[in-house]
């Protein structure tokens, strides 16, 4: 499981298949900054009736408009002294278009769905605007620091904040934590908790006879408290 700078379990943005998981081999990239916030909007549009003689107006529904997110991260790499650019252009690459042979004309390929997912919120949709700028930079002038704001619209009416069921994640009252390489129950305890001392619950309510023994891609399932 991806985790920011401060250790906190971290926001991605992925590409998705046609039935809106996580494509097998797609872009994904986890946020090193959670967003502060972010905005859903939605609009729809009404036409108002010409034959309207009242003080208020009457107004007929003509379509309903998609929803929309907005939100605004940053990506920092200072400390690697690396380009931010090399994390950043995997962003860019969700809003690529591709071209193919069919019946001996070139076919527009759309750029891939995505997923928004941080929590339990899941907003599937595809990009439609996203603007870098970059705020630092090293000596040569090697960006090192960019603030990327995006724009997703959803074409898709499908539920942001689905409840978690054994098979998609997690059962009422728990989440799923995936370990990985040097994860130890304290530790996860104290990020999930902020107490190390409650690794006992996970160790119980998943069945752990010996905490030390946790391997990586191992899926526990983390109570609420």
């Amino acid at each position: 499981m991806p985790t920011t700078r401060g250790h906190l379990e971290a926001a991605r943005i992925y590409e998705v298949d046609e039935s809106g998981e996580e494509k097998s081999g797609g872009v994904s990239v986890a946020c090193m900054f959670n967003p502060y916030e972010y905005t859903v909007t939605k609009a729809n549009t009404y036409r108002e009736e010409s034959s309207n003689r009242g003080e208020v107006p009457t107004f007929e529904f003509e379509k309903a408009g998609p929803q929309t997110l907005r939100l605004s991260l940053t990506f920092d790499t200072y400390e690697q002294g690396e380009d931010v650019t090399l994390t950043t252009n995997e962003l860019w690459r969700l809003m690529e278009t591709r071209t193919r042979q069919e019946g001996g004309r070139n076919r527009k390929i759309p750029p891939p769905e995505v997923a928004f997912e941080w929590g339990v919120f899941r907003f599937v949709a595809v990009i439609t605007e996203m603007t870098q700028r970059f705020t630092l930079f090293k000596q040569d002038g090697t960006p090192v620091r960019a603030k990327v704001d995006v724009t997703f619209t959803q074409h898709r009416d499908l539920n942001d904040y689905p409840r978690q069921n054994p098979t998609s994640g997690g059962g009422e009252g728990e989440r799923v934590w995936q370990v990985v390489a040097g994860d130890r129950l304290d530790t996860i305890a104290h990020r999930v908790y902020g107490d190390a001392s409650k690794w006992r619950l996970i160790a119980e309510h998943n069945g752990i006879t010996d905490p030390l023994r946790l391997r990586a891609g191992q899926r526990l399932a983390i109570p609420l408290t």
